[in-house]
């Protein structure tokens, strides 16, 4: 009979370290931070000076002497849902967002991950190429298609000949044209993204799975949405939870092409968020109430989505 190795003290200390320190880096560095913003969304704080455990409305208001921070109770939520008003404009803008990276940047990674897994000819090169928007930052993409996008002397303008004075379009700032804009911007570094996601999920696919398929007489179409597809479940769940991530988080392409101020058209959470945290208001309490709101916004399709998942896969075991 095998004997069990007892974990020596050394052992449970090595342990101890190596799951400790990275629980240690994000209880301090995403899930205080994220605590710390739910407090203050009910605090009136503009930055300057420390928290006040009392209300609002049993401080003095002194002309010239900045408030110190008190509690506003849910007045922060009230105003973002009342009399805010970007805030329904940028909700409506992510789940544009939302919807466009689900319907048009998924579907193009997907395909070119199914493409380029057949092994046609160069694909490595073809898989590079797109995957390079990948492993540019956001703010270079953004930089990038600022000059694609220039009205006098753009790509866009000039293949469609609008460079003259009088006939020219100005893409990132017209309200009704800046967020496809960069949209198209968007969803070319997201296809490059799913489009990995997906190359890895397929070639963990069994290749049992298609030979069968193939000889029950199913074609390459069939193969793929009947066989193939429902073998990368995993996989399709991390590209979702990744979507809606990515579409809510959207922050460096607008922040680039605003130069820092808000832009008519190009409303966000993310956007208003930063906008009041560290613009010129410094309203932190009002910031961070925001950043609540889209900490429930993401959660909630991601619980659904995860919870459904789990759901089916113990229903089929």
């Amino acid at each position: 009979m095998k004997r069990r190795r007892l974990l020596t003290r050394r052992d449970v200390a090595v342990v101890a370290v190596m799951l400790g320190i990275p629980l240690l880096l994000e209880a301090f560095l995403i899930w205080g931070p994220a605590l710390a913003s739910v407090g203050l969304s009910f605090t009136k704080w503009t930055g300057v000076g420390g928290v006040q455990l009392q209300s609002c409305d049993s401080l003095p208001s002194v002309p010239g002497i900045p408030q110190p921070g008190c509690l506003y109770g849910v007045r922060n939520y009230e105003q973002a849902f009342t009399t805010y008003p970007d805030f329904w404009p940028a909700v409506r803008h992510n789940i544009i967002w939302l919807l466009v990276f689900v319907c048009f940047a998924t579907p193009l990674g997907m395909l070119f991950a199914v493409v380029i897994d057949r092994g046609i000819r160069g694909s490595r090169i073809y898989q590079s190429i797109l995957f390079l928007p990948v492993m540019l930052s956001l703010a270079l993409i953004g930089i990038i298609w600022e000059l694609i996008y220039s009205p006098n002397f753009g790509l866009v303008n000039s293949l469609l000949h609008r460079t003259g004075d009088d006939n020219l379009i100005d893409w990132l700032g017209d309200p009704s044209l800046n967020l496809w804009a960069l949209l198209v911007e968007a969803s070319w570094r997201q296809a490059g993204y799913v489009m990995i996601l997906y190359l890895a999920g397929l070639k963990a696919v069994d290749p049992a799975l298609r030979e069968a398929a193939l000889m029950d007489g199913a074609s390459a179409w069939q193969t793929f949405w009947r066989v193939v597809f429902p073998a990368m479940r995993p996989i399709n769940i991390v590209v979702m939870v990744v979507t809606v991530i990515e579409s809510l988080r959207a922050f460096d392409l607008v922040y680039i092409t605003s130069g820092g101020n808000p832009l008519k058209g190009l409303e966000l959470l993310s956007v208003a968020v930063t906008q009041n945290i560290v613009g010129e208001t410094q309203r932190i309490g009002f910031g961070s109430t925001l950043g609540v709101i889209l900490l429930v916004i993401s959660l909630v399709p991601i619980t659904l989505f995860l919870y459904q998942a789990f759901r089916r896969e113990e229903a089929r075991s």
